[in-house]
């Protein structure tokens, strides 16, 4: 999954991303108002993660602008400014949750799979097609032949881009966009390494190729 954190600390945004993408996720850090309005119109996200005390339009904007355009990418906000006030204002304007400063990043890991799963019509943290399921907390794929599967961190976010929706096709750039973050040079022969690899582990049939369009998951029974 991708994510795309919006925090002016140089100190705290850096902390985050290294233990986003310790924990799988493709985080884009950004570090003002306006330049994170310019990423999301440009690139898919499956979660911001939003400071409040930024520079240029400060958070509360940026919400206000997300959802005033109808973008309903999931949101946590995540300040210091811990008055009742503030955490009404933020989730009255469309925050999907509202994180205090310091946290555990264990909780907000947490508190991130929690709104993704809300989002996603799910109570259950289990992602599964009825064949293959992923927990996203251990980080481990499960079969009816094999119930706890190791996965590298791109293996984990290429098998779970692809069970959030079963039945859907995504193309190469779909699956490099959920992989890899800004700056990444991306081989060319990236994706079919990761789904042979996850092939070799889950099932020649667990992922499916569509001849010129892409690769799914199917929908199992």
């Amino acid at each position: 999954m991708r994510i795309l954190l919006v925090e002016d600390d140089p100190m705290i945004g850096d902390a985050i991303q290294a233990a986003l993408k310790d924990a799988s996720y493709t985080a884009d850090w950004v570090k003002d108002g306006l330049t994170a309005l310019a990423a999301i119109d440009a690139q898919h996200y499956d979660l911001m993660l939003l400071d409040l005390g930024l520079p240029g339009r400060d958070g509360h904007g940026v919400l206000r602008t997300l959802r005033g355009d109808g973008n309903p990418v999931p949101l946590i906000i995540i300040t210091a400014r811990d008055s009742v006030g503030e955490r009404i204002r933020g989730l009255d304007a469309g925050a999907d949750d509202y994180v205090l400063k310091p946290f555990d990043m264990s909780e907000l890991l947490a508190r991130m799979r929690a709104v993704l799963r809300r989002k996603g019509g799910s109570a259950v943290p289990l992602l599964s097609n009825g064949v293959v399921s992923l927990d996203p907390v251990a980080k481990q794929a499960a079969t009816a032949a094999d119930p706890a599967i190791a996965l590298s961190n791109r293996e984990f976010a290429l098998l779970q881009a692809l069970l959030i929706r079963p039945g859907a096709i995504l193309s190469r750039a779909d699956l490099e966009d959920r992989i890899y973050g800004w700056g990444f040079e991306v081989e060319s022969n990236a994706v079919e390494f990761l789904i042979h690899a996850l092939r070799r582990k889950l099932g020649s049939d667990a992922i499916k190729n569509v001849r010129g369009m892409g690769w799914m998951v199917s929908k199992g029974v």
